[in-house]
């Protein structure tokens, strides 16, 4: 079995920034993809950010409306991933989720946290 804990998230002025952190333990032989998911009220869960596994190399990629502002970022011997947003803005306000696709094809998620950002 494998656990997932986020913690991070909150209140912040526009403008501000925000750190959150996820970290997976358990039986994990091999991560290919972890990720940031976000859900703001009414809307489709979209993907924020993500580190995909490439053999030893490692590819990043972010959705265009963070690219510039977030940064994905892991420690692989940890399992965990950070995201720092910076320059945050009222439309970031969602509940975000950590994601992680194992090299087996398990899938897990983070339980959320809310960010809310405040004009």
């Amino acid at each position: 079995q494998v656990h997932v804990a986020e913690s991070g998230g909150g209140l912040v002025q526009a403008g501000g920034s925000l750190r959150l952190s996820c970290a997976a333990s358990g039986r994990i032989l091999g991560i290919y993809i972890m990720a940031w998911y976000r859900q703001a009220p009414g809307k489709q869960r979209e993907l924020v950010a993500r580190i995909t596994s490439r053999g030893r190399l490692y590819s990043t990629d972010y959705s265009d409306s963070v690219k510039g502002r977030f940064t994905i970022s892991t420690d692989t011997s940890k399992n965990t991933i950070d995201l720092q947003m910076n320059s945050l803005n009222p439309e970031d306000t969602a509940v975000y989720s950590c994601y992680f696709q194992l090299t087996d094809t398990r899938v897990y998620w983070g339980q959320g946290t809310q960010v809310t950002v405040s004009s």
